[in-house]
């Protein structure tokens, strides 16, 4: 059935194949592998109910358990979003439209729940001069350098 080893879980898909285009089209929307620990009792429990039909794999009850959390606190997330004015789904930042903040003598405030993707052309330089700050919930595309430079903006 599973020994003691099977603590640790990963779930999601496989992130997409990467392209060699230069052009900073957004990116797709992708879904984050996580890591995590359960007690033997809980992974019996889930190979039993796996084991019944209840549930194709591990992997798909949890990821419907999550779901049920998240509907279940819906309203709340919905709240915060509209407190905190938060970006919902992909943000994407092209060079030309950090060029475009630091002409006007502007700086963003970067606030996302989802995806935040700085394009691959966007030096850090570029980054400092157009991004006051930067808060995401969910997940950051930005090259190392970038994401470097940012790192004390970071929330």
């Amino acid at each position: 059935m599973f020994d003691e080893y099977a603590k640790w879980m990963v779930l999601g898909w496989l992130m997409p194949a990467r392209s060699n285009s230069t052009t900073t089209a957004p990116p797709r929307p992708v879904d984050e592998k996580v890591t995590l620990n359960l007690g033997c009792m809980d992974l019996g429990q889930i190979d039993l109910l796996v084991q019944e039909g209840f549930y194709a794999n591990r992997s798909d009850l949890i990821r419907t358990a999550i779901r049920n959390q998240l509907a279940a606190h819906g309203e709340v997330v919905r709240q915060v979003v509209a407190r905190k004015t938060l970006v919902l789904g992909i943000q994407h930042f092209s060079a030309g439209d950090l060029r475009a903040v630091q002409a006007a003598g502007q700086a963003l405030q970067i606030r996302v729940l989802g995806l935040a993707s700085i394009a691959d052309d966007v030096p850090p330089s570029l980054a400092l001069a157009a991004i006051e700050s930067i808060e995401v919930h969910g997940a950051l595309r930005a090259s190392a350098a970038v994401k470097a430079a940012l790192a004390g903006r970071t929330r």
